[in-house]
């Protein structure tokens, strides 16, 4: 799709795109960043654009995936951020704890194959969608999904390996 036609279908919507995202995270300044997401995922996305039979609907979908991702998030961190926190930071021996944590589970994901690695860097670090992993990466989709799930399983394996007692 040329940067002309794409100008003239998808950036129209964006006011639809924008209801959607508000009704959804119920703070515009969350909508608004979820519909520049989504402009950047349809723009990296536009050569593609052509095989959906509506790209409103697609659109539509893309931006209500990000709320959803981004609902998740939210819903992940806040019941975290006010207890668990707070007990870590004033207790030094989980401190310790957590630290160690990260550093094995890093140091697990280090050993990973390098597609592997770079998977799930890119899905659980950086947050992005299979389809943009899938582009970056020449896979298909399924070879995402195949290779994150063999990944988060070897990081489970070894790390349970090397901390049982």
């Amino acid at each position: 799709m040329s940067s002309e036609r794409f100008k003239a279908e998808v950036l129209p919507l964006r006011e639809k795109l924008f209801r959607i995202a508000c009704k959804m995270l119920e703070d515009e300044q969350d909508a608004e960043d979820a519909v520049q997401e989504a402009y950047l995922r349809l723009w990296h996305t536009r050569d593609v654009l052509d095989r959906y039979d509506s790209i409103s609907a697609f659109a539509t979908t893309v931006t209500k995936n990000i709320c959803i991702d981004r609902l998740r998030i939210r819903h992940r961190e806040e019941p975290l951020a006010d207890n668990h926190e707070q007990i870590v930071h004033d207790n030094p021996h989980l401190m310790l704890e957590k630290s160690d944590t990260e550093k094995l589970i890093g140091s697990i994901i280090d050993q990973l194959p390098p597609l592997q690695r770079m998977i799930m860097q890119m899905k659980d670090v950086e947050e992005m969608e299979n389809e943009e992993i899938a582009s970056i990466t020449g896979t298909n989709i399924e070879a995402v999904r195949m290779n994150l799930s063999r990944a988060r399983k070897r990081v489970r394996e070894v790390y349970l390996k090397l901390t049982a007692i």
